[in-house]
């Protein structure tokens, strides 16, 4: 696509440090500790903050905060680094060395508070540890407003109809002006609407005031472009949100009309607010500070126009001086969305390949031939199974996505059931074609919409994918063959060869910037709020391993393989 990329989730985190059992550097006293903290920034490390020094404490907490921009697209890579303070020379190299962590914010915001050992190099800096914790920062709880508008006995303004209204909202921009706020949708040869109900965050109703006066207009839509005015209200925020309790009512007044008519004029109409209700909106940091978990599954097209896996001309051909396409967009997306994941535990299927022993044709295999555990361990776990499965099958076709679509949606559909947010499915689809099965797939994403799961797609080689962004429903809203929408956009697509020669983290931040608005939009939709999570460091994780598929937390493998996997 040739659209700039979406709007990245960019918040703000403060970073809170302690630490524990310091190694004592001074002789007649304790350490003196400070921690520096760095960003890996173009390949080097770069310092973006210091905490205060604390005289002799071997158990530091630090009240000076650490404050960074945090960008779920991106793996931002930190260095905690802690030094005994013994002078006031500002050069680190100048200061005892108490030990370091290296950690991403990922880690640090989906554990909501982090613990680990310090290390000089490569060994724990004696009983060292350093204590990470993360909180969002913002204005404040942010609110929204869902209006539901109407009205009664608007003036005619057709010749051979009524009137087809429409609102315009306003508010005042600060500045003396006013600056549209909202448009309803135009509702054909009526005086009587009844527009649908919208949302509107709390700031961008009232701009900070809940006293600021609301200018509502009606209007006559006319095919040419033109409108007519019928009249307008005026109304504060505060008075708005008065109808939360009872139905509000104002005259919809035409003041030229009124001009002209003097007494005999009563009103163009009346509008009604038949209701006002005001909803908390969460963040995405808040839902993964709550504990909840990014789940995901990579599925890869095996069919046959992959071309031979033996040549070099192959995109499956396994090179290991020069990863291929499918490895490369595998690392840039996986590599962010396992930090999200507390078990790096992740499904990894194939489809369009003829599969051993029988050598059907099957459109979901799991790539490590388990067919009751797909699971593999963190992204060079899938890489190594999808190494591994390149020579056992024999690629072949079609390229039908439906299949992996409902395998996931699956899982999804169960979370559904649990009413709370926990679990967010992300499937990345790894193609080099077009879709065989297209109405099928638009069914399935049509289904899926309702669902807590998004899709990535990926689209290796030089093949047309006109199909692909029909499915992005970015600029048309996806529509199944039964006249079906989809509740919501949960699919972006894009071609790797427009990012071939870029950086391997832009890919990513372009497939996974409409990530977190997706997710916040979900479980907004289904008014569920982050779980609370507990500000106590959790218990290490149990081990995991590809044949322990009970552990994992979200997909636990069914006790027999489905019929699909055959």
């Amino acid at each position: 696509m040739n659209a700039p990329p979406p709007a990245a989730c960019h918040s703000k985190v403060e970073l809170r440090i302690s630490c524990t059992g310091l190694l004592d550097k001074d002789l007649l006293s304790k350490s003196d500790p400070m921690c520096a903290v760095f960003e890996l920034q173009h390949g080097r490390y770069v310092e973006i903050g210091r905490t205060e020094r604390i005289l002799n404490n071997l158990n530091p907490h630090f009240s000076k905060t650490i404050c960074i921009n945090y960008a779920f697209e991106e793996v931002q890579k930190l260095k905690f680094s802690v030094f005994d303070i013994d002078s006031e020379g500002q050069k680190l190299t100048e200061h005892d060395f108490l030990g370091e962590v290296e950690v991403t914010l990922g880690q640090i915001v989906s554990n909501k508070v982090y613990v680990a050992p310090l290390k000089i190099k490569t060994v724990q800096a004696g009983r060292g540890k350093i204590t990470i914790a993360a909180d969002e920062l913002g204005n404040g709880p942010k609110e929204s407003v869902i209006l539901d508008f109407s009205a009664a006995n608007l003036d005619k303004k057709d010749w051979f109809g009524k009137s087809d209204p429409y609102l315009e909202l306003f508010r005042d921009n600060g500045v003396g002006g006013k600056v549209l706020i909202h448009k309803t949708e135009v509702i054909k040869n009526t005086l009587n609407p009844n527009w649908r109900k919208f949302k509107l965050s709390m700031h961008a109703l009232s701009g900070g005031n809940p006293d600021s006066e609301l200018l509502i207009k009606c209007w006559d839509w006319d095919s040419d472009g033109s409108s007519d005015y019928i009249g307008e209200m005026r109304a504060t925020v505060r008075s708005l949100l008065e109808a939360a309790a009872s139905r509000m009512q104002w005259d919809c007044m035409n003041h030229d009309k009124r001009k002209k008519k003097g007494s005999k004029y009563k009103n163009s109409g009346v509008i009604y607010l038949n209701s006002a209700k005001v909803e908390r909106e969460y963040s995405f940091l808040e839902f993964i500070m709550g504990g909840c978990q990014i789940n995901f599954t990579v599925a890869i097209d095996f069919t046959g126009s992959n071309g031979d896996p033996r040549t070099p001309s192959s995109l499956h051909h396994i090179d290991p001086n020069c990863p291929n396409q499918y490895v490369t967009a595998l690392r840039s997306v996986g590599t962010v969305c396992q930090d999200y994941d507390s078990d790096k535990m992740f499904p990894a299927l194939g489809f369009g390949a003829r599969i051993p022993p029988n050598w059907q044709v099957s459109h979901e295999f799991p790539l490590n031939f388990n067919m009751n555990n797909p699971f593999c361990s963190g992204i060079a776990g899938i890489e190594h199974a999808y190494f591994e499965s390149i020579y056992k099958v024999q690629l072949y076709g079609p390229t039908n996505f439906s299949p992996v679509i409902r395998h996931v949606a699956r899982f999804a559909a169960d979370e559904a059931q649990k009413n709370q947010a926990s679990n967010y499915f992300v499937l990345l689809i790894l193609t080099d074609g077009e879709i065989t099965d297209f109405e099928d797939t638009k069914e399935a994403i049509v289904e899926a919409s309702h669902l807590p799961m998004s899709i990535i797609i990926i689209g290796v080689g030089q093949a047309e994918f006109g199909q692909m962004e029909a499915l992005d429903g970015d600029a048309v809203r996806l529509v199944d063959r039964r006249g079906r929408p989809c509740a919501r956009d949960i699919v972006q697509f894009v071609p790797f060869r427009d990012f071939r020669n870029s950086p391997q983290h832009v890919l990513a931040q372009h497939v996974l910037a409409e990530l977190p608005d997706q997710l916040v939009k979900y479980y907004g939709n289904r008014k569920l709020s982050p779980k609370k999570k507990s500000h106590a460091p959790p218990p290490p994780p149990p081990e995991q391993s590809a044949t322990n598929p009970t552990q994992h937390n979200h997909t636990t493998a069914p006790s027999a393989p489905p019929a699909y996997y055959g």
